[in-house]
């Protein structure tokens, strides 16, 4: 089995700044993609920013910036630190990682469960 578990959501004053975490475990081999994405209040899911096993990343055009993914390949953990946010910002936010498990050759798509981020004065 795999896990993604998310911390490092909550309130925060427009300017403001956050750091999201989420480490993956379990049975892993290897993970190629690990990345963010959120779901404001009535809208879909999108994706805010990727990032390869080899460090190549890709953001959201409204977060170009102002965040920036990374991630620790030894404890299998990826980072989203947001500054400068705006209202707009607010939404619960889902790790999301493509992982091979061991003893698998194909990987499957894992989510975590969710971290709510709520910009606010």
């Amino acid at each position: 089995q795999v896990q993604l578990v998310e911390s490092g959501g909550g309130l925060v004053q427009p300017g403001g700044s956050l750091r999201l975490s989420c480490a993956a475990s379990g049975s892993i081999f290897s993970i190629k993609y690990m990345g963010w994405y959120r779901q404001a209040p009535g809208q879909g899911r999108e994706l805010v920013a990727l990032i390869t096993n080899g460090g190549t990343t890709n953001y959201a055009d409204s977060v170009k910036g102002r965040f920036t993914i990374s991630r620790d390949n030894v404890k299998n953990t990826v980072y989203l630190q947001k500054n400068s946010l705006k209202p707009e910002d607010t939404a619960v936010y889902y790790c999301n990682a493509k992982i091979i498990r061991i003893g698998y050759s194909s990987q499957l798509g894992y989510w975590g469960q969710g971290t709510q981020v709520t910009v606010s004065s």
